[in-house]
């Protein structure tokens, strides 16, 4: 899948890159590469996130935009069954479940209060679309099944894994939405006012967009801890979003 997969990798400006690396390691990530001032991690040699240390960096503050979360795609719902036998034996900082309809998601947070979302897709067979628009919910996760299922827990993320899409929050959809539209995405399904899931070929989305730190939230200042962009597949060259997100090619 990562060949033609159109999500490179995640960045994070981190205020305590060796505590965030630490966890990331313990989380499942393989080290990849760093040093004093980055570290990179993946599945296996895939890179997947890249923390960036932010010295004399600040929190983010309310009403801003940046990092709903990111989402980590497994190849399976065995895979996320194992992932998630290991992370109760283990105590990984679960903040939630949940069955999305068109997939299976588990909820984290880092040490630095990132969002981190772990799932795995349901066959394209069982999607539906109701009033033409996708139906993308939330419900109970069947969890006991997910463990009678599970592959053997395994330390670290099995390869095929991918960055499978992005959640921000933002400051205007139709702006934001008008700006990812420019790159090919379309829209797949909306959540009320404050919500909104676009995709490249039909997928249920590669990125999430809300209103959840409110209408006209600022835009993502450099010297704040969390996004500092992530990569696409395809991009003439680095640019920002109208939330001052960067969007860059893997390189």
């Amino acid at each position: 899948m990562s060949g033609d997969w159109p999500l490179g990798l995640v960045e994070l400006k981190v205020l305590d890159l060796e505590r965030e690396s630490a966890f990331y390691e313990s989380f499942g990530l393989s080290r990849i590469s760093g040093d004093g001032e980055r570290v990179v991690l993946g599945a296996g040699d895939l890179p997947l996130l890249r923390l960036v240390a932010l010295p004399g960096g600040r929190e983010r503050p309310r009403h801003t935009a940046g990092l709903f979360h990111f989402a980590i795609l497994l190849p399976s719902e065995q895979e996320l069954g194992g992932f998630l036998r290991r992370g109760l034996e283990e105590r990984l900082p679960l903040t939630g479940t949940a069955d999305h309809f068109v997939s299976q998601a588990l909820y984290f947070d880092d040490p630095e209060g990132n969002g981190i979302e772990v799932y795995a897709d349901r066959p394209r067979s069982e999607w539906r679309y109701p009033g033409g628009r996708l139906n993308i919910g939330t419900d109970h996760l069947d969890f006991e099944r997910l463990l009678r299922i599970a592959s053997p827990p395994d330390k670290k993320l099995p390869a095929g894994t991918v960055l499978g899409h992005m959640h921000l929050n933002v400051g205007d959809l139709d702006r934001s939405q008008a700006f990812y539209e420019s790159l090919g995405m379309e829209v797949m399904a909306e959540a009320g006012q404050v919500m909104r899931f676009l995709s490249w070929n039909g997928y249920h989305h590669h990125l999430g967009i809300n209103l959840l730190e409110g209408r006209d939230a600022a835009p993502v200042a450099r010297d704040v801890r969390g996004l500092g962009g992530f990569q696409i597949r395809g991009l003439g060259g680095s640019q920002a979003d109208p939330d001052g997100i960067l969007l860059e090619p893997p390189l």
